[in-house]
């Protein structure tokens, strides 16, 4: 089973990427409604939570665990990788995040003025800068801390006049330093994706990270053949969140399509 987590509605724009691509396999997405956003918190907070989901995750079926928050990334993956899974001795499960191949695909398109919008953690922490820099790119990086539009998603505002002038005032100064393409560094914001487009124009190119993310991990699977034949494929779909199922499962609604049931857990 893939397991896909998310502090809150946002993981299911990458869910949806992934489910488009490897439809046949079993799904676990966990939202972390009761403690979103995680953009405003520490980093030993967030530490925090993403052990607790992912080790939930795990016991529950997850072989392979997408983190789609970028946040999480930014902060915790590391940790989660190098200390978690060694700690513990885990070797027969992975957990992977969705910067790395969000940056591989902005380097891929050959772009050298890249804007990147996200929470205040993921900008604040730098982690798009350094996988760049990682990476061997020279591209000049322009980022921008948007930490007002994950609650106004969560809170089903995103389409009100009020975010689309909050929206305004975050983008106008990026725009202004000519880019030539915008990563959405937070996966809630596809879910602006129209107005983000319509406010930046044609000439800027917006990458997703849940669209890139998506392509990564077809992409991983192809090549690690002994972590994919560990996946079960039979089209299940499981929903938990942390706080109240009708909520979530009316917002995922709204993102995915139909979904049978969303259970409550407590992490």
């Amino acid at each position: 089973m893939i397991g896909i987590f998310d502090s809150g509605v946002g993981g299911l724009t990458v869910m949806k990427e992934i489910v488009k691509l490897l439809p046949d396999y079993d799904y676990l997405y966990l939202g972390d409604c009761a403690r979103v956003p995680y953009g405003n918190r520490s980093r030993e907070t967030i530490v925090e939570f993403a052990e607790e989901a992912v080790e939930w995750m795990f016991k529950n079926g997850a072989r392979l665990i997408i983190i789609a928050c970028n946040t999480v990334s930014a902060l915790a993956l590391r940790h989660l990788q190098d200390k978690y899974l060694v700690d513990r001795g885990i070797n027969d499960k992975k957990i992977l995040g969705i910067i790395r191949p969000t940056v591989e695909a902005a380097i891929a398109y050959g772009f050298n003025r890249i804007g990147v919008i996200g929470t205040r953690g993921t900008i604040n922490s730098g982690a798009y800068e350094a996988e760049f820099k990682k990476l061997g790119s020279e591209a000049k990086i322009y980022s921008r801390a948007c930490p007002l539009l994950v609650p106004l998603i969560e809170e089903n505002w995103h389409t009100k006049p009020e975010s689309l002038m909050i929206l305004k005032k975050y983008l106008r100064p990026i725009k202004s330093c000519n880019i030539e393409a915008l990563i959405l560094g937070c996966t809630h914001y596809p879910l602006m994706m129209k107005d983000i487009k319509r406010i930046m124009g044609k000439r800027v190119k917006i990458i997703s990270s849940a669209e890139e993310s998506a392509k990564k991990l077809a992409d991983y699977l192809r090549r690690h053949p002994e972590i994919e034949k560990l996946l079960s494929k039979n089209s299940v779909r499981k929903f938990y969140t942390t706080d109240d199922p009708a909520s979530f499962k009316l917002s995922a609604e709204r993102i995915i399509g139909k979904i049978n049931e969303v259970y409550k857990i407590n992490l």
